[in-house]
């Protein structure tokens, strides 16, 4: 690992507060999460990736913006990770980095449709009306 990378994941493991080193890699936060569909990286793989420093594709991906942030990966983790933390985590690194928003609170009503929950909804303006 890099000292970019290494540095990267000591910044996101700060931020987080979670010990990526607990997660024995059950898959249960991943099995309880609503978007597992919609995601390239899922809630244990997060972890994993941040545990071993190959932070830069899950940077790149878009399964950091399909988090729904409802905690729901907290709390079936038997071990106390907290997978929805380093996808917090990881997003804001994003954020600034591209030194702005991915996605404008104003962008929002564009892209609704009559499927989407309302959790979303309420997600989205929360983290990205800041």
């Amino acid at each position: 690992m890099d000292r970019t990378n290494e540095n990267l994941r000591k910044e996101i493991i700060r931020e987080s507060g979670v010990n990526p080193l607990k997660c024995m890699r059950c898959g249960k936060c991943s099995g309880t999460c609503p978007s597992y569909g919609e995601m390239e990286y899922h809630p244990h793989q997060f972890v994993y990736m941040v545990e071993t420093g190959d932070i830069e594709p899950l940077m790149k991906s878009k399964s950091i913006y399909k988090c729904l942030s409802c905690f729901a990966c907290i709390d079936r983790c038997p071990r106390g990770v907290e997978p929805a933390k380093i996808v917090e985590a990881v997003r804001l690194e994003v954020v600034r980095q591209q030194g702005a928003n991915h996605l404008k609170a104003e962008d929002i009503p564009s892209i609704i449709d009559e499927d989407m929950p309302q959790q979303a909804l309420v997600s989205a303006f929360r983290k990205y009306s800041k």
